[in-house]
Formats: C-alpha cells, structure tokens, sequence
C-alpha cells in the first residue's frame, strides 16, 4: 500500500471517529430526578420547561425523571441513578453518605414547613383533636410532610396511625374528600395544588423551618457540568420570562447557590437512615 493511499484512508478513518464524537455528544444527556411530590403529570409541567432552559443556558441536556412513589424514588437514589435530582433534606443527607450526592444549590430565602391540613368544615381546632385518628401522609421519609409532623406528635403524647398515600396531592385530594381528617404537605406543594382541592382546605399546624430541598448531582458528574448548571439555575431569575417559569413552582425568590454544610441544622435532627 502506498504512502498515498495510507495518508488517505488515515484522513478518512479521522473524520470518522470526528463524526462520531460530534454525534454522541449532542445525544449525550443527564437525567434529573424530581422526588415525586404530585403527580408526574404535575411535576412534568412545572419543571419541564424549566429543566428546557437550563439545558439551553447550560449548554448540558438535561432529561426530566421522577418515580410513581416516593419510595421508588428513594430506592433510585439510593442505587445512583439519577444524574442530578431535587430531593428533600433527609433524602440528601443521607444519599449525600451514600452513594454521594453532593448539592449545588436551593431554593432562595426558603426554609422548608411541614404543616398539616384539614377540611375547612371540620371541627377540628388544634392538634389534640387528632388523637387516636388516622391522618394522610405522602410517605414514611417525606421529611416536612411526613417526619417532622409525625416526631412532634409522638413527643406530644398525641398518638395516630399514619397512613400513606404516596404524593402530597393524594394527601391534599384524600382529605379534601374526607377520606382522612387531616394529612402532612408543606407550604410550596399546598399553594400550587389545584384550586378545587386548595379551596375545600385549611393549614391546621405548621412546623418550625429547616432548610429546604436540595438540588444534587452525583459524584460520577463532571465538575464543569455541575458549575454550568449551577450558574445557569441561580442566574434564571435575572430573566424576566425565566423568572415566571420558576414562580410557577414556588420559587418567589428563584434558587441559590448551595454546599453540603447547608444542610446541618437537618443532620442535628440525627435521621442517619430513611425512616421506615
């Protein structure tokens, strides 16, 4: 074979493999997990778009994931794999352990509330009136929906069964239909809810604040993906069209920049595990 034509086929095997790289780097992605809080319906229109303009401001494809429950979710998390997910505090400082997420931000001058709602008919006036009922909660380690409310209860010798429905919308429907007399939520998911259900509602009890839920990327992420994510969420809010994507989930004040020791006031809770 001659010099020629070996200088051209190695030309020609180069543009190949050229090709071939441009092509899987626009098809690469990174999934984004949302703890499933409604329903995915729900979850997939207020964050989609919003998930549509980070990838543009990042430059990094960002593909929208949940799970049917929460305990799904949770066993996904635990298993890695999700590229970057928004969890709730005790979610991440027990997956920040294992398998390492590590979060990149919050939402803005927010601490997160669980409360606990009831009907507006209901003749309910105050925690003690919940003795001995059955009450809705999302699931065992939704962290304001369901820990908080559930720990000061027990600490208050005010004894119910716990039943869980899955999301906090089935929370909000199921007492709204008088199925429960009252379920844990928190105030983000409470105002978003749809009018018909918010209507038939009140806050019974709201808890103290903790730092809210955190946006984490797995350690397998490249740095660079991580900080072009970053910038690109905290920065949303400058815009005034990004801005109305973000009010649309409770964000009044957009997101932050966040790191690991954010979350402290939640680990002096001493949750080192799931609760079952």
């Amino acid at each position: 074979m001659t010099r020629k034509v070996i200088r051209y086929f190695s030309s020609f095997l180069a543009s190949i493999l050229l090709c071939t790289g441009a092509a899987q780097a626009a098809n690469h992605f990174y999934t984004f997990g949302f703890v499933p809080q409604q329903s995915a319906k729900v979850l997939v229109e207020k964050w989609g778009p919003i998930l549509k303009r980070l990838s543009e401001l990042s430059g990094h494809k960002l593909v929208f994931r949940t799970a049917p429950k929460i305990p799904i979710f949770e066993e996904r998390l635990a298993a890695g794999e999700y590229d970057f997910a928004y969890m709730n505090p005790v979610h991440y400082t027990v997956f920040a352990s294992d398998p390492g997420y590590r979060a990149f931000a919050k939402q803005k001058g927010k601490q997160i509330k669980g409360i606990l709602v009831s009907r507006k008919d209901t003749p309910l006036t105050g925690l003690n009136d919940l003795k001995g009922k059955t009450l809705a909660f999302p699931a065992p380690a939704a962290f304001a929906a369901s820990v908080l409310p559930r720990t000061y209860l027990s600490l208050n010798d005010i004894a119910i069964t716990p039943k869980y429905v899955g999301s906090h919308d089935s929370v909000y429907r199921s007492v709204a239909m008088g199925l429960y007399p009252a379920g844990g939520g928190i105030q983000r998911t409470f105002g978003t809810v749809d009018a018909e259900i918010k209507d038939q509602l009140k806050v019974l009890w709201t808890t103290v604040g903790y730092t809210s839920h955190a946006f984490a990327a797995h350690p397998k992420i490249p740095f660079g993906v991580v900080s072009a994510v970053q910038s690109a969420l905290a920065e949303m809010f400058n815009d005034l069209a990004d801005k109305e994507l973000l009010l649309a989930v409770g964000f009044k004040q957009g997101a932050e920049r966040a790191h690991d020791g954010n979350w402290q006031d939640v680990r002096e809770l001493g949750i080192t595990e799931l609760p079952k």
